[in-house]
């Protein structure tokens, strides 16, 4: 999770240099760092999201830090939402850019905005298993099967699915496994 987190924050921040975002980069690495905290015993609780788990932790983490109740926010905002596509990118900078990292590592959405050498070099500094693709999955399902509700999320390709009978829904376990990324 180390390497995750670590990357999430590298990419992120490339992100933001990249768009032109002016950005803390403290707050960004803790919330890049806490965005999956959630998803472990310590951290998670038996009937909230994984995702409010970890902006809890990271809350009273900066909270007993004495960190100021707006960046508090900004940090917890940036974690519950980071996997809620299409909303993060018109927040705050770093509530956009974890979820630009988290996309980035985990999905591989703008693996082609990130040159070779940028990619290799984050990759060097904190490298990715052999089959991440697998492990973040893996990841996911132990730190959730244990509060199958908190899955519910967006409720619209229900809706969709409801009214056209041959409509695919997106699947998060394919973007994954079919990303450009290796493993």
């Amino acid at each position: 999770m180390f390497h995750h987190s670590s990357r999430v924050y590298h990419f992120g921040a490339l992100a933001g240099v990249r768009r032109g975002l002016k950005f803390d980069p403290e707050l960004l690495y803790a919330g890049a760092m806490f965005h999956d905290m959630g998803l472990t015993p310590r951290y998670s609780s038996p009937d909230k999201r994984f995702e409010v788990d970890g902006a809890n932790a990271a809350r009273d983490f900066l909270k007993s830090r004495g960190i100021s109740p707006s960046d508090l926010d900004v940090v917890w905002t940036a974690i519950a939402l980071h996997t809620t596509p299409g909303i993060p990118e018109h927040m705050h900078p770093v509530v956009a850019l974890v979820t630009a990292g988290v996309e980035m590592d985990v999905l591989g959405l703008t693996y082609a905005e990130y040159p070779d050498d940028e990619r290799e070099a984050v990759v060097a500094a904190h490298p990715r298993t052999e089959h991440f693709k697998e492990d973040i999955l893996q990841a996911f399902y132990e730190g959730i099967k244990h509060k199958p509700r908190t899955t519910f999320g967006n409720v619209k390709a229900d809706v969709i699915a409801d009214k056209e009978p041959r409509f695919v829904r997106g699947n998060f376990c394919r973007v994954i496994r079919e990303s450009a990324w290796r493993g």
